[in-house]
């Protein structure tokens, strides 16, 4: 899929149909590879760290998640790309994966929210291929550890493995894993809540405002108000700047990887 620059961050185009479809083929192939949902607290977070940076532009798939992201594809020589978040995709691939009689495998979260998961895959999705659930503890895991997760996860041998472990921890867990997990993984974070009926999204009218981020920042004020203040500030202040160097310095094209 044609990559575009977003500050620093290669972020993949194309209609949300084709994110689907490359992700299935990836999992088909038994690709050890990882797919990023992109909104702006990962892509100023890339911008920051140069280390962080790289993991993402490894990924095989870098997915717009944020409105922001996907119109900033735009705003700086891209195509019209339409937000493809993994609250969204999630669901998509899940209904897809059945038809194609693909398997998929969450790691990630609680041990409740796998099984609303479950519970709806199993009500909604019956043909669908559940190769597993795992989730771990909330602390940094024992190479031993490590080691049994991701033998459990092989011998399971799912196409897709879905993970929700934070951002950036499920970015960097996916990135260091690659050749040891074989299937492709995508970091899809919040989208397990979502799905699995625990949190509501916002109402299509609302997101289609970008006000998806004042809707999150409502329901969790403690623990995101320092990300949201900060973080969309320097968003906006860097997109402003890069804004200012191509008014005066112009590309001659727009270049895709």
């Amino acid at each position: 899929m044609p990559r575009y620059p977003v500050l620093d961050s290669l972020i993949s185009t194309g209609p949300p149909a084709a994110f689907v479809d490359t992700v299935l083929r990836l999992g088909a192939a038994r690709s050890s590879s990882y797919v990023c949902f992109a909104n702006v607290h990962m892509v100023v977070e890339a911008h920051r760290q140069p280390d962080f940076g790289q993991v993402v532009n490894r990924a095989a798939v870098v997915a717009p998640d944020g409105s922001p992201v996907a119109a900033a594809v735009r705003w700086f020589g891209g195509p019209v790309q339409p937000r493809v978040a993994g609250m969204d995709t999630l669901p998509l691939l899940l209904a897809e994966a059945e038809r194609r009689g693909q398997s998929v495998y969450f790691y990630g979260t609680t041990p409740a929210v796998l099984g609303a998961i479950e519970a709806r895959i199993r009500r909604e999705l019956p043909a669908l291929r559940l190769a597993g659930l795992h989730a771990p503890p909330f602390r940094p895991l024992t190479p031993e550890e490590d080691a049994a997760d991701v033998a459990r996860i092989n011998a399971a041998d799912p196409d897709l493995l879905f993970v929700a472990l934070g951002c950036p921890r499920q970015e960097e867990w996916m990135a260091a894993h690659q050749g040891r997990v074989r299937a492709c993984m995508l970091g899809v974070g919040q989208a397990f809540m979502t799905y699995a009926g625990l949190e509501r999204r916002l109402p299509a009218w609302a997101r289609r405002l970008w006000l998806e981020w004042a809707y999150r920042l409502w329901l969790e004020p403690r623990r995101l108000w320092r990300r949201y203040l900060l973080t969309n500030s320097r968003f906006l202040w860097l997109m402003a700047r890069q804004g200012v160097r191509q008014l005066v310095n112009p590309p001659s094209e727009p270049v895709a990887w």
